[in-house]
């Protein structure tokens, strides 16, 4: 089914059965990009969704089926937190998912939350850069979506949306009062595939306002060469 800006719907029962899609999804893409380019580069999100997806990941039925050795971690968007802080999604995927396979240590490439908020976003520009070449193109980018319709860390209103050249900014978020690092719309939109795991009852409005044409920051992720998935359950699709 497409719908939403023309990406592909997939609507399922409940979370459990959206995160097991997911998982799979994540190994139908890893085994095509390394088929393809001899490696799997994908930007994580953070949150509950895909925190159960990752705990799949590292399970033996889908871990056996990936090549931990050719993916390479990068992740959409950190908070301006120390990497052993609870807020850091890197943490949360290190013991979801990276605790428990074999993947090279300069294969994980994470935000350094801990940094002042300007250098942290220029270091992950550059680590970018020198990963994705002139390319620029992630094999896979998974992401979230909030009950504001912000997703990674474009929040509505915030001058990170109309970044026009710069993959990496430093956000700051005024209803949460802290800063935010994050990819921005040009290399979101550059990426091979896309894909929103959404879950649960109060994501259901926004996405009837991005489905409706509302320029929420999720509805702005609109891949230019690539593919947009929607994997969603029952309760946030309305359906």
């Amino acid at each position: 089914m497409s719908d939403w800006k023309s990406g592909e719907i997939k609507v399922y029962a409940d979370a459990d059965t959206l995160a097991q899609a997911a998982a799979e999804h994540f190994v139908e893409q890893a085994a095509e990009a390394i088929a393809a380019r001899d490696r799997f580069v994908v930007a994580l999100a953070g949150g509950a969704t895909p925190r159960a997806t990752y705990a799949l990941l590292a399970s033996w039925s889908f871990a056996t089926r990936v090549d931990w050795l050719r993916v390479h971690f990068l992740w959409g968007d950190e908070r301006c937190v120390p990497p052993d802080h609870r807020d850091s999604n890197y943490r949360l995927v290190r013991q979801a998912l990276l605790n428990k396979i074999l993947i090279p240590n300069v294969n994980v490439h994470r935000i350094r939350g801990e940094l002042e908020p300007a250098w942290a976003a220029m270091a992950y520009e550059s680590e970018l850069e020198a990963l994705l070449e002139m390319d620029g193109r992630f094999d896979l980018i998974l992401l979230g979506m909030g009950e504001d319709g912000h997703t990674a860390s474009l929040f509505p209103g915030t001058a990170a949306l109309e970044e026009q050249t710069r993959w990496v900014v430093e956000t700051h978020v005024e209803k949460l009062s802290a800063w935010r690092i994050t990819l921005t719309l040009p290399v979101i939109n550059a990426a091979r595939q896309v894909t929103f795991l959404v879950s649960g009852a109060s994501k259901a409005e926004p996405l009837a306002r991005i489905q409706a044409g509302e320029p929420l920051p999720a509805g702005l992720v609109q891949p230019t060469g690539g593919k947009l998935t929607w994997l969603v359950d029952q309760q946030a699709s309305h359906r």
